[in-house]
């Protein structure tokens, strides 16, 4: 294959020994990609983030998710998801070869079609329909030579191709049975959407209210002083426990432990134990309240986190607004934390500019001083002799420095 790869600089020679549909992919990856390129255009990282906050194909994806990171942890894979373009939405795997496959842009935002980065399965899936390998030199581009990316594509109950399912490694570890295996949890993903998993409206993260705003326990998760309070008494609560109460409120359909820990902890090699106390005791301050075997709240709480999603929900941006403080648990590092803190943001600031009220604008200007879009927008909402202008321009002019 290394000497077929080689004969494409060869004027008049042809390519041997390849199979059609990779020969038939390296003549058109001719036109648009550099043989030189040693990674992948990327677009926004964050637009593709707060994209697969809203992806149907999210939900489904996270119920094979546990089986894609122990299949990633044990083998050494690092698995993603693309949408029907090809750019990289979701991915998971090991420190380390996520660390290598980041060097290529193998990570959100990552355009892998073929006219960005040439013959590699990803797009070989989205152009065919079907599960496609390509091994090491079968890769158009040199760079991608000592990788083997296995592929399949996610179809919605009407056909569509919505996006693909990969696994990837380096070629010394390629699998025969990797390819069945990607289509097996490809076809898990399919058989959720059949279930008409309820699509979460665009801009929106997807989380629905727990419960009422009457709820004894209220977390005030947005702005400076975050803190737990019930019947209005405080409750002394470490960071990493608000972090956990967050996520849980937000995401009422709950974790799994596996999935919780990597959304606080990431990469950072942190004992189970350290983990299992963090929720242990946040579970005594709610006097139980969290499910054990999949982490989730059985208390009432409310949170005005939620509060936001909510009212973005059901199209309401003023009182969306009225209930943003402030970024989520603005000191978190977090990884899961500040994923959603990148999405409440998105998410407003988009509902905003699509509304016509200045008095939106204005009020989430205050959370957004460098937003010069933004700033901009509540300008050209308000009447000329509107005395609130003093404050949009000299927002503008500190946005623009």
């Amino acid at each position: 294959m290394e000497r077929a790869w080689s004969e494409l600089g060869r004027p008049g020679e042809k390519a041997a020994s390849l199979r059609a549909e990779v020969a038939e992919s390296w003549a058109r990856s001719g036109a648009s990609v550099d043989r030189a390129c040693l990674e992948a255009p990327v677009g926004d990282a964050d637009a593709a983030r707060s994209r697969w906050a809203h992806s149907r194909l999210r939900e489904p994806v996270a119920s094979v998710a546990d089986e894609l990171r122990r299949i990633a942890d044990d083998a050494g894979f690092v698995a993603a998801v693309t949408d029907e373009s090809g750019t990289i939405l979701w991915t998971c795997g090991g420190r380390h070869m996520r660390a290598q496959a980041e060097k290529l842009n193998f990570a959100p935002g990552g355009r892998w079609d073929e006219q960005a980065m040439g013959t590699n399965a990803l797009s070989m899936a989205l152009l065919r329909g079907q599960a496609a390998t390509v091994f090491s030199a079968e890769h158009y581009l040199a760079a991608l030579h000592g990788w083997v990316c296995y592929c399949a594509p996610i179809r919605d109950a009407q056909g569509r191709v919505l996006g693909v399912l990969d696994l990837s490694t380096t070629w010394d570890r390629s699998h025969p049975l990797a390819l069945s295996t990607v289509r097996l949890l490809a076809a898990g993903i399919e058989e959720r959407l059949r279930e008409d998993v309820p699509a979460v409206p665009a801009a929106v993260p997807a989380a629905t209210p727990a419960v009422a705003p009457s709820a004894a326990f209220r977390l005030r998760a947005l702005g400076e002083t975050p803190a737990l309070h019930r019947d209005g008494v405080e409750l002394p609560l470490r960071p990493r426990q608000l972090e956990i109460l967050a996520l849980l409120a937000l995401e009422p359909e709950g974790f799994t432990p596996e999935r919780l820990r990597d959304a606080l902890y990431g990469d950072r090699s942190v004992s189970a134990s350290t983990f299992k106390a963090e929720v242990s005791h946040l579970r005594s301050a709610l006097g139980g309240g969290i499910a054990t075997r999949r982490y989730a709240l059985t208390a009432p709480l409310a949170c005005d986190a939620v509060e936001v999603v909510a009212a973005l929900r059901r199209a309401d941006p003023a009182a969306a607004v009225a209930a943003y403080a402030g970024p989520l648990l603005p000191r978190s590092e977090a990884p899961g934390v500040v994923e959603w803190r990148e999405h409440l943001h998105v998410a407003l600031r988009e509902a905003v500019l699509s509304a016509v009220d200045p008095a939106l604008a204005l009020d989430f200007g205050r959370h957004a001083r460098y937003d010069a879009a933004l700033h901009r927008h509540a300008l050209a909402l308000l009447d000329g002799h509107d005395p609130r202008r003093g404050i949009a321009t000299a927002r503008l002019r500190a946005a623009r420095g």
